[in-house]
């Protein structure tokens, strides 16, 4: 397929998407199967313009007078991905597959600029009533972190040290260019590629099928090296999903110690029995979710961490469609839910222990203000010094603008290259 055809097909698969309330991967798989003509590269392209489109929706509808599912793909086309606006027509006009060519008024759009008198919240591409609270969490650099939240994201590997080490997997993906992550120890990364570029699929390769990488993001990495576990202890994994922090936890301890991994939701965890036999994790005991599922474990633990259910929005390169899906109220959930974990998970904490905080979210609803929230009703808890602790963990000096005013640790594609997290060390007296 050639570049009209692909951006009607990501016309359709985005009408697809805003018709039917689907998720984008969703909406891509079923196109996929209703066009088997399309080939591997074609998808990728598709998808690429497709996640772009959402990811600076309101810039692009901005741009383009309305929000059309074609008018976010033509300016994909031109804004990211470089087109020249009439030359773009022009092929438009020598292909059958393609969409209407574009008029007069949208190839002026096409060409035109965003302005500082447009509100801030469509510069950095979030939907309007998050922007008090992201200018609260990064104050004048605000507009600059969605901006930034707003491009693609990398693809990153853990090195599991329990059976590899991170120059034999650099040399394994060495036909996908990898390179060290700049933070996280054990991290290889791969760029976001432009335009049509393919994401490698690093999962059919012999050393992730042997388990000597996972596939994490560096800020997933980071977070979870700063959860601190060490070898010999007692450690509970109160939201343990997948399994992905857990599997950080168990290396990190050398498989020395106990690691609980639980979570309520019983077909989140069921992916982690598989990946804990490639990865080598012998010293994870999974709990299925029951009603007297961690009794025994109650003042007993060395650490607990929690990495609490959120609103998901430090991941919004990944899933943009939940950019825009995003309310008040399951903000106010999500909180809610926050809360609720906060105060279960230092009932297994004995005195002296360590409760590790952690939400893949850059809203302070969720960061500082449920960890302040938790410390008013539990005085006994005290934050870690977020950069010692940095220090201590990587050896060199936590990045500028990192540590909030809460005492936390919170990254972004901004100031750290990574997915949105946070994370934040108590330990109870």
């Amino acid at each position: 397929m050639r570049l009209p055809g692909r951006l009607s097909a990501a016309i359709d698969v985005l009408t697809d998407v805003e018709t039917r309330k689907r998720p984008v991967s969703e909406a891509l798989k079923a196109w996929g199967l209703n066009n088997r003509f399309a080939g591997a590269g074609d998808r990728a392209a598709i998808g690429n313009l497709v996640y772009d489109a959402l990811r600076r929706r309101a810039s692009h509808a901005a741009i383009m007078g309305e929000d059309s599912p074609r008018a976010l793909i033509l300016a994909v086309a031109v804004r990211d991905w470089g087109n020249d606006p009439q030359a773009l027509a022009d092929s438009f006009a020598a292909d059958s597959h393609a969409p209407t060519p574009p008029t007069p008024e949208e190839i002026a759009r096409l060409s035109g600029t965003l302005g500082d008198e447009i509100d801030g919240a469509v510069r950095a591409d979030v939907p309007a009533f998050v922007a008090p609270a992201l200018q609260r969490a990064f104050g004048d650099s605000w507009i600059a972190e969605g901006e930034a939240m707003s491009g693609r994201p990398s693809l990153d590997l853990r090195t599991n040290s329990l059976k590899s080490q991170r120059d034999r997997v650099l040399k394994s993906l060495a036909r996908f260019d990898p390179q060290p992550t700049a933070i996280a120890p054990l991290g290889v990364t791969m760029p976001a590629g432009s335009g049509d570029s393919r994401t490698p699929n690093v999962t059919t390769d012999e050393g992730y099928l042997k388990g000597w990488f996972e596939v994490q993001d560096q800020g997933s990495q980071i977070v979870a090296a700063l959860a601190g576990a060490r070898p010999g202890e007692q450690v509970l994994d109160l939201c343990a999903g997948a399994g992905g922090k857990t599997l950080a936890l168990a290396a990190a301890m050398d498989n020395k110690g106990q690691i609980f991994a639980y979570d309520s939701d019983r077909s989140r965890l069921a992916p982690i029995y598989d990946r804990l036999k490639r990865n080598g994790a012998r010293n994870v005991q999974v709990r299925a979710p029951q009603p007297d599922a961690l009794d025994d474990l109650v003042g007993k633990m060395d650490r607990v961490v929690i990495d609490a259910p959120c609103t998901g929005t430090g991941t919004w390169r990944r899933r943009p469609d939940t950019k825009w899906k995003l309310t008040p109220e399951l903000i106010a959930q999500r909180v809610a839910e926050q809360a609720a974990i906060l105060a279960e998970g230092q009932r297994y904490l004995k005195p002296g222990g360590t409760l590790v905080y952690i939400t893949c979210s850059i809203l302070p609803e969720e960061n500082d203000d449920q960890v302040a929230g938790f410390r008013a009703a539990h005085p006994d808890f005290a934050p870690v010094d977020a950069a010692a602790l940095w220090q201590a963990t990587f050896g060199t000096p936590v990045p500028e603008g990192v540590v909030t005013t809460g005492g936390g640790i919170s990254l972004t594609p901004r100031l750290t290259g990574t997915d949105g997290f946070y994370v934040n060390v108590l330990r109870r007296a």
